[in-house]
């Protein structure tokens, strides 16, 4: 596994529970057991990119989660999901701002040679693996389906 990752969880882990704080130590808990989790199933160490991966499908749960709670008119569930995301993100690298996700988006567009928004199969895989789990995939969707309609209305 990362080794620089996992020491931080631990490390960061083990100061939330000196301190107490109870939302900290349970999400990192939950981290940390992931990640274990996830190199046993794998047979080997994990990369970089693979704790990444745990820790945006972590990150993408608590969204789902707030979603769905939003919904349903929980506010109390929304500010605890909120606050085991805020922890989470702070293990991930920074996403990419909107400008610099658009450049990756129109230069997958190229490569793909789309021309329309119903090519946007096409278009979504060179572009996840531009943006390489540095942005959400919904937001990836987001801008490349706003690219291929500015594409087809201006054809």
């Amino acid at each position: 596994m990362a080794p620089d990752l996992m020491t931080r969880i631990v490390a960061d882990l083990t100061a939330a529970m000196k301190c107490r704080d109870v939302v900290r130590t349970s999400v990192l808990r939950g981290l940390k057991s992931d990640l274990k989790y996830r190199e046993i199933e794998k047979g080997e160490p994990l990369t970089e990119a693979d704790c990444q991966q745990v820790l945006r499908s972590a990150q993408k749960k608590r969204r789902d989660s707030i979603d769905a709670f939003q919904r349903g008119g929980r506010a109390d569930l929304v500010s605890k999901e909120e606050g085991e995301l805020a922890v989470i993100t702070e293990y991930l690298p920074a996403e990419l701002p909107d400008a610099e996700l658009v450049k990756l988006v129109r230069e997958a567009i190229a490569e793909a040679g789309a021309t329309s928004p119903g090519e946007m199969g096409k278009v979504m895989k060179p572009a996840m693996t531009r943006v390489a789990g540095r942005a959400d995939g919904n937001r990836v969707r987001q801008i490349v389906t706003e690219q291929l309609q500015a594409l087809a209305e201006s054809a």
